[in-house]
């Protein structure tokens, strides 16, 4: 892959790394902000299913952000974009789909084929 379009993968990553601290820090400043105290038993568990929920989504996205740290050393270390599986070079359409994506589209779907047999 030539040093240009790793540099439109690289910005792609970041804007996405970006978004995710940003939604985590709205996150953090909406549950400190809200001290609501409901005498309502179903509304005091409307609101804690509400954080569970909005903690685990923070927790995809955690992972997320992991996998985006990793795809960017991939990139200056030279193997972003090549199959950690067969060594072949991963479509630039998969990339762009899924840009942490370390498998190319073969080897995925040989992957999840014998997730389902096992």
């Amino acid at each position: 892959m030539n040093a240009e379009k790793l540099g439109l993968f690289r910005q792609l990553l970041q804007d996405e790394m970006k978004a995710l601290l940003s939604e985590a820090d709205k996150t953090v400043h909406e549950m400190g902000d809200d001290a609501s105290h409901f005498p309502d038993p179903t509304d005091r568990a409307t609101q804690e299913s509400d954080r569970t929920f909005e903690l685990r989504i923070r927790d995809r996205g955690r992972k997320l952000g992991s996998k985006i740290r990793e795809a960017l050393e991939r990139i200056d270390d030279g193997t972003y974009g090549i199959c950690e599986d067969c060594g072949c070079e991963i479509s630039e359409a998969r990339l762009k789909a899924r840009p942490v994506t370390t498998q190319c589209i073969d080897c995925k779907i040989e992957a999840e084929q014998r997730e389902k047999r096992l």
